[in-house]
């Protein structure tokens, strides 16, 4: 059975920040890193109440267990397409769940939510490992981002075009 037909996905609930929270950093661990690395991600990567309330965030349930969700931010000004454009903050799926078509589905819900209030790119920083995913998606390549936890290390960027996407 495939995954559109046994999830659901709703808006994230304030008290589920600290579950997604967990959830990002086992999702981000998946691609084997260092657990010194994931220590020095770990600020970067929580989801407090006030994010959740501040910005767009939905949950993928599955069997009535959260397995992913995402988050839509606003650009800093000054960025490429801050004008007309929201980034992806976050997408992670647990890694048990992983490359069963949850990603796509949480990804298509984003760039309908970012359609629905107006935006016309949706703005991605990507972990290295995942650009071909988002590659896949009608992503296409735009430069890099210092990464906001570890110096030094550059993370790839990508702009999904919402006015001619399908996704």
């Amino acid at each position: 059975m495939s995954p559109r037909s046994q999830h659901s996905i709703r808006r994230a609930k304030l008290e589920e920040s600290a579950l997604l929270s967990d959830l990002a950093l086992r999702s981000k661990g998946s691609w084997g890193y260092p657990r010194e690395m994931l220590e020095s991600m770990r600020q970067e990567l929580t989801y407090s109440p006030e994010v959740l309330e501040e910005h767009p965030a939905f949950v993928v349930e599955m069997d009535g267990k959260v397995a992913g969700f995402y988050t839509l931010e606003p650009i800093a000004a000054g960025e490429s397409r801050a004008d007309d454009g929201v980034e992806l903050g976050a997408l992670f799926i647990e890694p048990h769940r992983q490359r069963s078509g949850l990603g796509r589905l949480l990804l298509e819900h984003a760039a309908a939510e970012a359609r629905r209030l107006g935006y016309a790119v949706l703005v991605i920083q990507g972990d290295p490992n995942a650009g071909d995913f988002y590659q896949r998606m009608g992503a296409i390549p735009a430069g890099t981002r210092p990464s906001g936890s570890i110096p030094g290390r550059e993370l790839p960027m990508f702009h999904l075009d919402l006015e001619s996407s399908e996704a």
